[in-house]
């Protein structure tokens, strides 16, 4: 791919600004055959293989990637929305180029999969490959998503037996169930409940607890299938996913 195109793909402007960038001396070129050294490049039509491709643009290092797969650590006080109505969007902790790549849908950028509430903290992940939006968020794979919740008051077994048989919510007369839960501590004193879903209903976890008579007052994700959640990722933070947590996210 030119590297002209390659910017593009990135998300670092327009074909007619990343053509400049190139040419005002502002990229910098690390292919794996050279071992990665970077070294300035002032043709942007020169032809790059995207595979381990490093760049340095404007000063700033950049991984080359076909496809954005991140993982957020999402704060408390942000919310998952390109036009937030209260608090900050989750897209401002992210660079402009992943906000900025180009896509055949309306929006571009990366777009997080699912929601947490503005009080919630915890993994989010985010992409631009629409077919992993949809497999990752369709009801029919059930990938399990791990919350740790801390509520008003402590839990007993009787409410972790309700959980997991089921509870019905105001909006469907269906039972919800928990895939799994367990308390964190002694049951009967702790307040520290560990609850896995498989589906994404609006408020799931705070209505589910509101209906065996507790609530929540503060709310983590801390896995999605098998990933977890770095405990070396600040909140704000982001990295992206190799391969090998990419394959833990199957269901």
């Amino acid at each position: 791919m030119q590297l002209q195109d390659i910017l593009f793909s990135q998300g670092f402007g327009t074909r007619r600004v990343c053509t400049g960038l190139v040419q005002q001396g502002h990229v910098q070129v690390g292919v794996p055959e050279e071992g990665g050294a970077l070294r300035d490049c002032a043709d942007p039509w020169a032809e790059f293989a995207l595979q381990g491709l490093r760049l340095r643009v404007q000063g700033v290092e950049w991984e080359v990637h076909a496809k954005a797969y991140l993982m957020l650590h999402k704060p408390a006080g942000t919310e998952c929305s390109q036009k937030p109505s209260t608090y900050p969007s989750i897209y401002t902790l992210l660079p402009s180029p992943l906000r900025l790549r180009p896509s055949k849908g309306a929006v571009q950028g990366v777009q997080a999969i699912g929601r947490l509430d503005q009080d919630t903290t915890g993994l989010l992940l985010l992409t631009d490959d629409g077919q992993f939006i949809h497999r990752m968020g369709s009801p029919k794979h059930h990938v399990p998503k791990v919350y740790e919740v801390t509520t008003k008051h402590p839990v007993d077994e009787s409410q972790v037996g309700r959980l997991l048989a089921g509870v019905v919510l105001d909006d469907d007369p269906k039972p919800v169930r928990a895939a799994a839960c367990e308390v964190v501590g002694a049951a009967g004193e702790s307040r520290h409940l560990r609850l896995t879903l498989t589906e994404g209903k609006y408020h799931q976890v705070k209505r589910m607890l509101a209906a065996v008579g507790n609530r929540v007052e503060a709310l983590h994700r801390s896995r999605i299938g098998g990933l977890a959640l770095p405990a070396d990722l600040p909140p704000g933070g982001w990295r992206w996913l190799g391969p090998q947590e990419l394959a833990l996210l199957k269901p």
